[in-house]
């Protein structure tokens, strides 16, 4: 299986790489040092399984994680963090992480990581708090309670419209990276801006923002 390893230290990356390429089912084809890069080389490469870290440059781990699953659902995405607070556990599960280890259990923990998520499964570090494991069941829980969310009613397209336009494109800029009309584009605005139930622009890229599409900070400096 492709493994991909996108963390902003190269020689935590090395390590991890290290780890991996001592198990013949596993080859490390493809890494990157951010968000950003890690989002570009992953749809380039479409790895089986991707090492990703939460606290980089760019793009966060999770942000990274939300966009990709929607290109690439086929693949599994396991988080390895410094990061062991119960809260960034569940946003990474819930946007989409298969595993969740902490850096210090790397060593340990890798393999029996990349085998769980592999087989279909979930895979939680053992060395992290059952808390994490509570906070889980009420989500899912409290979730069936809640309405459908209205992002996964979007289109594909819709979706890509929506990063864009929030992103600061305008109605050209997006036709011109999507090869369709300013007219469509317009349709794909109207129809999403309904089903979110946003009235302006502003409440767009809040939207987006919520949702990790976009990053504030970068976008203000544009």
């Amino acid at each position: 299986m492709q493994i991909m390893i996108v963390d902003d230290h190269p020689l935590f990356r090395e390590g991890l790489k290290a780890i991996v390429n001592r198990d013949a089912k596993y080859t490390v084809a493809v890494e990157a040092g951010d968000g950003r890069e890690g989002i570009r080389l992953a749809k380039k490469h479409e790895p089986d399984i991707m090492l990703v870290d939460i606290s980089m440059p760019g793009k966060n781990g999770i942000q990274m994680i939300r966009e990709l699953k929607q290109s690439l659902p086929e693949t599994k995405f396991i988080i390895i963090s410094m990061h062991s607070e119960a809260d960034y556990i569940v946003e990474a599960f819930q946007a989409g992480a298969t595993g969740y280890m902490v850096k210090e259990s790397a060593a340990a923990q890798l393999i029996k990581g990349l085998d769980t998520v592999a087989a279909g499964e979930l895979f939680l570090d053992n060395a992290l708090s059952q808390e994490v494991v509570f906070k889980l069941m009420q989500t899912k829980s409290d979730k069936t309670k809640n309405k459908l969310d209205p992002y996964s009613t979007l289109t594909a397209r819709e979706q890509e419209v929506l990063r864009m336009l929030a992103e600061g494109l305008t109605t050209k800029n997006v036709a011109q990276k999507l090869y369709i009309s300013p007219k469509t584009v317009e349709n794909h605005r109207t129809n999403l801006m309904k089903k979110l139930n946003l009235k302006s622009t502003v409440e767009l890229i809040r939207y987006a923002a919520r949702l990790g599409l976009i990053d504030l900070d970068t976008w203000a400096i544009q």
